[in-house]
């Protein structure tokens, strides 16, 4: 007896995975990031225009009591996943030492001929105008996994800030001392979370960030003939500054308080929305490291010297030019154009991972 023959339905090929949806970026941060950058380029636009107004000098020691602090606490955040493995170093290598090493010597041909000093060495062991950001960001990256692992990190990275103060011997090399000092806000930004940010960004701290911005101005105003605002740079030691050795124990603290509470003002500022702006958030370091060429060659092409520029106009003037500047130097054009130094492509430089055995997996999984 002949059995039916049974056809078996053939089975469909299994749907390839769909892929993981890329994470949303917070506008919030971007904004954050946009506005800091901002802040920076107007403080090198203000620089030659300090001399004889007491105001802008004012405005300047103000903004740099925090633009760099909100910066780096931003960039700590966001270091907080930077664990050593593989693909982190890879890109800690093109993102921050290739472009070191190109704009250091960038920098140092364009200043050949701006300062007119032909003979200016390239030196990539120091750090030249505001390369030391990415010199001191390497730095703070690869010890980000220890800082982690600590307890009371921020209190430690403090006391190192201000052994720093103490020593004028550290030198220039990879502007050690600007990484030390500046090290407590990378720091504390690593061991900040969502629900910090969260507290700053309430109304009420929106409304109480207005008299403490008026009140540092004020206190800024009075500081201009009695202080100086290289306390803010935080490049040089105590007795570098002319200072008795224990100022600078103590400013150390003092000033990381007063920028820490600045900081938290200006977030409270920095609207949560996604805005014309927010796009732009990506591409800062674009604008961080081009918009110091133009500085330098404003000041060489004799932008300063009409007689108005030195008045309340040309300073107004000037700062909307900075702004501007810096804003088309974050945009998506220039990024691409741009994006093969600032962020390359080095996969050819370094060798492919070999897989794991699974039998090893399984035997350290053991373990």
């Amino acid at each position: 007896m002949s059995h039916p023959t049974v056809t078996t339905p053939a089975r469909r090929p299994a749907a390839p995975p769909s892929p993981a949806p890329s994470p949303q970026r917070d506008a919030f941060f971007d904004n954050a990031k946009y506005a800091a950058i901002v802040l920076v380029a107007m403080g090198h636009a203000w620089e030659p225009l300090r001399d004889g107004s007491r105001a802008v000098s004012a405005v300047y020691m103000l903004v740099y009591a925090f633009h760099m602090p909100a910066f780096i606490i931003v960039s700590g955040y966001f270091s907080r996943s930077f664990d050593g493995r593989p693909e982190r170093l890879k890109r800690l290598v093109s993102g921050l030492v290739v472009p070191y090493v190109v704009f250091e010597t960038a920098y140092t041909l364009f200043t050949r001929w701006t300062d007119q000093e032909p003979d200016r060495p390239i030196s990539l062991l120091d750090p030249l105008y505001l390369t030391w950001f990415l010199a001191a960001l390497f730095l703070w990256r690869l010890t980000a996994p220890l800082w982690q692992r600590v307890r009371l990190p921020v209190p430690l990275a403090l006391g190192v800030a201000m052994l720093a103060t103490l020593s004028p011997s550290i030198g220039n090399d990879l502007d050690l001392q600007r990484a030390l000092q500046f090290l407590p806000y990378f720091v504390l930004g690593l061991s900040l979370r969502p629900e910090h940010f969260r507290l700053v960004r309430r109304r009420a701290a929106r409304i109480a960030a207005v008299p403490v911005f008026a009140g540092a101005f004020a206190v800024a105003y009075w500081a201009v003939p009695r202080m100086t605002g290289a306390w803010f740079y935080h490049r040089d030691s105590a007795d570098e500054l002319g200072a008795p050795e224990w100022y600078g124990v103590l400013m150390t603290p003092v000033l990381f308080g007063c920028s820490l509470l600045l900081v938290a003002c200006f977030l409270a500022w920095v609207p949560g929305r996604r805005m014309w702006c927010t796009v732009l958030g990506a591409g800062t370091l674009y604008g961080y490291l081009l918009h110091g060429f133009l500085a330098q060659g404003a000041k060489y092409g004799g932008w300063y010297e009409p007689a108005w520029v030195r008045g309340p106009l040309g300073a107004v003037v000037v700062t909307l030019v900075a702004a501007t500047a810096v804003t088309l130097l974050c945009t998506p054009p220039v990024r691409r154009a741009l994006r093969f130094v600032v962020e390359p492509d080095l996969g050819w430089l370094f060798r492919r991972e070999t897989p794991e055995p699974a039998r090893d997996r399984d035997r350290v999984a053991a373990k």
